[in-house]
């Protein structure tokens, strides 16, 4: 089992950057597929992007490709999003989560089993 806790939320201006980290506890985080989701006022949580373990595999959402990045650092048991070029339609509350059985990145949340608690990212145009 892994616990998740986000961090690095805020308010940006349009067009500016975040970057939302993930800190693990545990000492498998490398054996774990990561995810980025959000979700805002009204709306149902959506998929950001994915890792994988090693981190040398991505998955984006067309909405932020090019512009968010995934990344992780298995030494800090750390997966980070930067976010660049923000748009007002980005905010949201951001989560990450975790899942040790999957063998091939997924967008869909049913197929992640452990969630953090979420930071909030305002973007104001």
């Amino acid at each position: 089992q892994v616990q998740l806790v986000e961090s690095g939320g805020g308010l940006v201006q349009a067009g500016g950057s975040l970057r939302v980290s993930c800190a693990a506890s545990g000492r498998t985080f490398g054996t774990y597929v990561m995810g980025w989701f959000r979700q805002a006022p009204g709306k149902e949580r959506e998929f950001v992007a994915a890792i994988s373990r090693s981190g040398g595999s991505t998955l984006y959402a067309d909405s932020v490709k090019g512009r968010f990045t995934i990344s992780r650092d298995n030494t800090k048991n750390t997966v980070y999003l930067q976010m660049n070029t923000l748009k007002p339609e980005d905010t949201a509350v951001y989560s990450c989560a975790a899942d040790n059985l999957l063998r091939i990145l997924s967008s869909r949340r049913e197929e992640y089993d452990y969630w953090g608690q979420g930071t909030q990212v305002t973007v104001s145009s």
